[in-house]
């Protein structure tokens, strides 16, 4: 995926979840986050950030921020664009043949999946997870109590008890990843989720991803610890 109209600033602050205010130029800009996790790891002053640059006039912000720098490590923060991604690479046929009828957005029940994939006999669900939480080199997730992230898990399980392949896909927005794990610290009961899930025949997959200011690229498997 994409980016157009990306420019380099410096994170000042951010007065909400929403907002940042950022230096670009010489000029203090606000912009719109495109993630409304803490990222208290990522957002600290003086943190090199990049924006892209709305085409709606009508905008109260007229950017958005979409990836930092941490250290020497390029991080995309758009929450908006894994599931993008994650269908992009299935189109170019991983997982499943180029031909696969994609779906986004696909209800099941009284739940919701990211994308619903088919290639003759085979019908899966995948939901898909951004992870811009970097630990030593290690990705996890969440980075904040998610009762949501539970209840798409054991969804998934009941797709798997229906007769479909359910997936759950990680896609670490970073690259330079050794591993992902469960964020045992902020949520164990979406550790100990996963692991149902994985039991029950949910395939857990983690993928990091080629990163620049102006694009974001599924990459790589990266070895998935639970």
């Amino acid at each position: 995926m994409r980016y157009t109209n990306v420019s380099r600033g410096r994170f000042l602050e951010r007065p909400n979840r929403f907002l940042a205010r950022v230096e670009m130029e010489g000029q203090e800009v606000l912009c719109h986050v495109k993630n409304t996790g803490r990222c208290r790891e990522l957002l600290n002053p003086g943190a090199v950030v990049y924006l892209q640059k709305s085409d709606n006039p009508n905008r109260k912000t007229g950017y958005d921020l979409i990836a930092v720098e941490k250290g020497e490590m390029l991080i995309n923060m758009d929450s908006q664009i894994p599931n993008y991604v994650a269908a992009e690479w299935l189109r170019k046929g991983r997982l499943f043949p180029e031909d696969a009828n994609i779906q986004m957005e696909r209800r099941y029940g009284n739940s919701r999946f990211d994308i619903y994939a088919e290639a003759g006999d085979r019908k899966a669900f995948l939901e898909v997870k951004g992870v811009t939480l970097e630990v030593e080199g290690q990705a996890r997730f969440p980075d904040a109590p998610t009762e949501r992230g539970v209840k798409h898990v054991r969804e998934l399980m009941g797709c798997v008890q229906d007769g479909y392949e359910a997936y759950l896909l990680f896609v670490i927005q970073m690259t330079g990843i050794q591993s992902f794990a469960p964020n045992w610290d902020t949520h164990p009961a979406f550790g100990s989720a996963l692991q149902e899930a994985a039991q029950a025949g949910v395939q857990i997959l983690a993928y990091d991803c080629q990163v620049r200011p102006d694009e974001i690229v599924l990459d790589q498997p990266v070895p998935v610890l639970l």
